[in-house]
C-alpha cells in the first residue's frame, strides 16, 4: 500500500467559509473525506495535515523522506514566494504533486506564478477539491508508470 503525505497550506482551513466565490462551499472536513475515500479506492494510505506555518509546512516536507512514497501540497499562498518551501521539495527524494482548488492561472497576477511547482512532478489546479482526487490518481499512475 502507497503511503501519501497531504499537506494543505495557510487558511485551507477555512475552506467553505472564505471566499466562496473562489473556494466553493465544500468544507475543511468534507474535502479530507474526499481525499480518504479515494484514498482507499486506490488503496492508498494517507496521513492529512495542515498548516499555516511556512516552517511547520517545510518540516513536513522533510518527515516525508522514508516515511512516504509520495506528497500532495496545497501551498496556498506560498506557491507564490516561498523559495524555502521549494527547497524543502527540491532537497526530498519523494515524488511532489501540487495542487490548487482554484485556477492560478484566471487569477491576479502575482497568482499566476508558482515557484514551488519548479520542483514538483506535476501540478493540478482549478479542479476545486477534486484537485487532490485526480492528484492521488496521479500517484497511482505514477506507481504505475513505474512498476511501483
Amino acid at each position: 500500500m502507497k503511503r501519501v503525505l497531504i499537506i494543505h497550506g495557510p487558511n485551507v482551513n477555512l475552506t467553505g467559509k472564505r471566499e466562496k466565490e473562489v473556494y466553493g462551499d465544500i468544507n475543511y472536513e468534507e474535502i479530507n473525506n474526499l481525499i480518504k475515500r479515494e484514498a482507499a479506492k486506490l488503496d492508498i494510505a494517507v496521513k492529512i495535515q495542515q498548516s499555516n506555518s511556512e516552517g511547520e509546512i517545510i518540516n513536513l516536507i522533510h518527515s516525508a523522506e522514508n516515511n512516504f512514497d509520495a506528497i500532495i501540497i496545497n501551498p496556498a499562498a506560498y506557491t507564490h514566494y516561498s523559495l524555502a518551501i521549494m527547497d524543502a521539495i527540491a532537497a526530498v527524494s519523494v515524488p511532489v504533486i501540487e495542487v490548487h482548488i482554484s485556477n492560478i492561472f484566471g487569477r491576479e497576477d502575482y497568482r499566476k506564478t508558482s515557484v514551488t511547482a519548479a520542483k514538483c512532478k506535476g501540478v493540478i489546479t482549478g479542479f476545486g477539491p477534486y484537485s487532490y482526487v485526480l492528484a492521488l490518481n496521479a500517484v497511482k499512475f505514477l506507481e504505475d508508470s513505474i512498476g511501483g
